[in-house]
């Protein structure tokens, strides 16, 4: 089995606070796996939200999740609070592959790392647009250049 990664916050130029729920815990006592791409969700659009100005209800712009990826490095458990690190990797014309890890408050070492990758898309059409100036300016402030697909953690694979 290869060896898990260390990834740790300080690559991470944004963290988000999340508390955890009595219900995010499954039968085996921990975090259900599912859950992290709802975290990843949330840290993502608090961030467009807060630093893009994203209006999520009305805005000419919508944000589709096309793709995503977790690996699992380590159990989380209610009443944990989390901080979800946030960075990109790839800044397109009309889609962001964000570069997320989760880590227990005040943990140095991730609990699970991933990414999450959005096409903004104009919400009559639902076709590709370009991602708005005051979103795009929010997401060139979590850097570039991050590990690129199939490279996101070292030892991956």
């Amino acid at each position: 089995m290869p060896q898990k990664p260390e990834i740790t916050r300080s690559g991470y130029p944004h963290l988000a606070t999340l508390p955890t729920r009595w219900m995010d815990n499954d039968v085996y006592g921990h975090i259900n796996n599912a859950l992290y791409y709802a975290f990843f969700d949330t840290a993502i659009n608090q961030y467009l939200i807060a630093a893009g100005g994203h209006d999520i209800r009305t805005g000419e712009v919508m944000a589709f999740a096309v793709e995503s990826q977790c690996q699992y490095l380590k159990p989380l458990a209610f009443p944990e609070v989390l901080e979800v690190g946030l960075r990109v990797g790839k800044l397109g014309n009309s889609s962001v592959r964000y570069e997320l890890a989760i880590f227990s408050q005040g943990e140095t070492a991730a609990a699970a790392a991933g990414y999450f990758v959005h096409v903004f898309v104009d919400r009559v059409t639902q076709r590709p647009v370009a991602i708005p100036e005051r979103i795009r300016a929010a997401l060139a402030r979590l850097g570039e250049g991050g590990m690129g697909k199939g490279e996101w953690v070292k030892g991956n694979g």
